[in-house]
Parts: structure tokens; C-alpha cells; sequence
């Protein structure tokens, strides 16, 4: 499982660089994924439920959604950044156009989900370690991507920016 997991995060991060035509963007981009995985784990601990083959599988599900919804913002950063040549104003701009996108997106995912996690048959209990992964990874990471992804964008330009200064 856990080659299957890194191979899952070399290939999303050689899909993401090709079209990005970056190296630093996919890592920005990818960077939400290990808080998803935290709100896995707090999502079973608060449901006390047991992390099994299907939580991971679930994670690794959860990953993709991640990395949609970073790579959301990211995008919209880069083409901001074209129109503005600002980049705090990029990344503003790129933040109030794909809230509603990101956020929608999370919480019709854990709407979703919910019935599921609130099923008691017992055909239902192999997914709900999945399903619980899902949702609550999705609702954590939603809240950190929305911040973390902004701030390591201006970070990694001001890392650049000195970088090339010197």
C-alpha cells in the first residue's frame, strides 16, 4: 500500500509539472495532501473507529480531491498573475474567484458522504472506514488549503525572488 501511495504522489506530481511547466508549483500544490491525511485520522478518531485497508484507500482517494482543489487555486493564481503582474493581488483575486468552487466542492462531497457514515447495516461497515477518511480529510484539508496554499504561493515567489537577486 505504500508503494502503491508513493507512486500515486510521483504521478501526480510529473502530471502536475508538465502542463505547470514549474518544479516548486506541484510541491505547493501537494502540500495539502499530509493534512488530509491528519483529518483522516482525527475523522476516525472522533468516530472511533479503527484505521483498516479501506481508511487507506480512502486516503488515497481523498488525496486526489486534494490536489483538484489546490491545483484550483494555483491556476488561478498563475493566470491572475498574467493580468496583474501583482502578486499578493494575484493571489487574492485567485482566492475570492475559487472559494465557492473549492468549498462547494467539500461540503457536497461530505453531504454526500454523511449517510453512509451515519449507515448501520452491515453491509455498510466495510466502507465507512472510506468513507470517513474522505469526508473528514476533505473537510480539514478544505479549511488548511484555503490558507496554506495562498501563503506558500507568496512564500515560494519570495524564495525565488531572493534567490535570483543574488
Amino acid at each position: 500500500m505504500l508503494t502503491a501511495f508513493l507512486i500515486a504522489l510521483i504521478a501526480i506530481y510529473v502530471l502536475l509539472a508538465v502542463p505547470l511547466k514549474n518544479y516548486g508549483q506541484p510541491l505547493i500544490i501537494m502540500s495539502a495532501i499530509p493534512f488530509g491525511m491528519v483529518g483522516a485520522i482525527l475523522g476516525h478518531l472522533w468516530l472511533d473507529l479503527s484505521v483498516s485497508l479501506y481508511s487507506w484507500l480512502g486516503i488515497l482517494a481523498l488525496s486526489g480531491i486534494v490536489v483538484n482543489d489546490s491545483l484550483l487555486i494555483v491556476t488561478s493564481y498563475n493566470e491572475k498573475l498574467m493580468e496583474t503582474k501583482s502578486k499578493l493581488e494575484a493571489v487574492v483575486q485567485a482566492c475570492q474567484g475559487r472559494f465557492r468552487a473549492v468549498f462547494l466542492t467539500s461540503v457536497t462531497t461530505f453531504a454526500g458522504l454523511y449517510p453512509l457514515l451515519s449507515e448501520t447495516s452491515e453491509q455498510a461497515q466495510y466502507l465507512i472506514p472510506a468513507a470517513a477518511s474522505m469526508a473528514y480529510g476533505l473537510l480539514f484539508a478544505t479549511v488548511i488549503t484555503l490558507f496554506l496554499i495562498p501563503v506558500l504561493l507568496l512564500v515560494f515567489t519570495d524564495i525565488k525572488r531572493f534567490i535570483t537577486e543574488k
